[in-house]
């Protein structure tokens, strides 16, 4: 029997915009939080986090860390948007281009108020490129601090530009990699407080890293799943980590993924049973529904876009029926949606 073809308007719902949340809940912690099991849901806060879970069971959130990804650039006097998507393996950089049509082999772009130029190595189709820069290490950093802002999500409104609070509210608390340019923001939810209260409940907490690309803002443009290709994005799984998640699986705790982000990393590092085994490379997995789950019991994650890939993953980890099920009452009961937003605690369909 042929396998049935997956659109993308199978996972369209409609969002009014007042649903979306431009500030983040403060304290972090007091964000709603809809429990979705796999027989009922009910509505909380994220507070309780720790109340709904069991002695054994690990949380595995991403410790990667925003940095300023968004810069001007003049070839000539032409302006030209950049945002920095992935550091490749031979120092250069993979970037997403405004006004890539302006952009040729060997330009050489500048960056007002600095002294740092980068040379355009490659053109790709939708807007790619690979610049090399002027500068590394050290001094790269300090470019990035001086020129580049934080390349805010576009569903929230910033017509000047990131603001002070956005530089402490979209990092979370296990941030230690420099790398995204996107937060991963079911970590945003989490305090020192928050984790205190989970510990003291018996559950551990470990961390991996993923550094979320720029891709991550882009829409899903095919309207057959199949067709789309995830922009490859860099992740590492420590040999420390996946012991601990092997050593609690089989102690009987579970596995609780904080993010998508984390759950795409653990996905691509877990064998057919279930191991984690460590892993260090570039990722490009899409999880959608006919993908099983593997490597987590429990998801906790904010609530994504229609139509996305996102979206296709708590399809995938939950149920479709379920999660549209989910979103409906999360809708028109006033929860906050997106990176700013309120979260979700998922249990994998069995």
């Amino acid at each position: 029997m042929p396998a049935m073809t997956l659109l993308a308007s199978d996972y369209d719902f409609a969002l009014p915009s007042e649903r979306i949340a431009q500030e983040p809940a403060r304290p972090r912690e007091s964000a709603r939080l809809l429990e979705v099991r796999r027989d009922w849901s009910t509505d909380r806060v994220v507070a309780e986090l720790p109340a709904l879970l069991r002695a054994g069971d690990l949380l595995v959130a991403n410790d990667t860390r925003v940095i300023p990804a968004r810069l001007e650039a003049l070839r000539g006097e032409a302006r030209i948007g950049i945002t920095l998507d992935r550091i490749l393996p031979d120092g250069s950089w993979h970037v997403l281009v405004r006004n890539a049509r302006r952009l040729h082999d060997g330009d050489v772009l500048r960056f007002p108020g600095t002294t740092v130029s980068a040379r355009v190595l490659d053109r790709e189709g939708g807007g790619g490129a690979v610049l090399r820069f002027d500068a590394a290490g050290d001094a790269f950093d300090r470019f990035l601090r001086t020129a580049a802002a934080l390349a805010l999500p576009p569903y929230i409104d910033r017509p000047d530009g990131p603001t002070v609070a956005d530089q402490a509210d979209y990092q979370t608390v296990f941030a230690a990699h420099d790398g995204a340019v996107a937060a991963p923001t079911a970590g945003l939810h989490f305090t020192p407080a928050l984790l205190d209260a989970a510990r003291a409940r018996g559950v551990g907490h470990v961390t991996v890293t993923l550094h979320v690309g720029a891709g991550t803002f882009l829409p899903m443009r095919e309207e057959t799943v199949d067709a789309h290709r995830m922009h490859p994005e860099r992740g590492i799984v420590s040999r420390a980590a996946a012991n601990a998640i092997n050593e609690t699986r089989a102690s009987g705790g579970r596995i609780v993924a904080v993010g998508t982000t984390s759950l795409r990393l653990l996905e691509t590092a877990a064998d057919a049973d279930g191991t984690v085994r460590a892993f260090d490379g570039e990722t490009s997995l899409f999880i959608r529904p006919g993908h099983r789950v593997r490597g987590a019991d429990l998801l906790l994650t904010n609530f994504h876009l229609p139509r996305s890939t996102l979206f296709m993953l708590v399809c995938a980890f939950s149920g479709r029926d379920r999660m549209l099920d989910a979103y409906a009452h999360a809708i028109a009961s006033g929860y906050r949606f997106y990176s700013y937003g309120d979260a979700c605690l998922l249990e994998r369909d069995a």
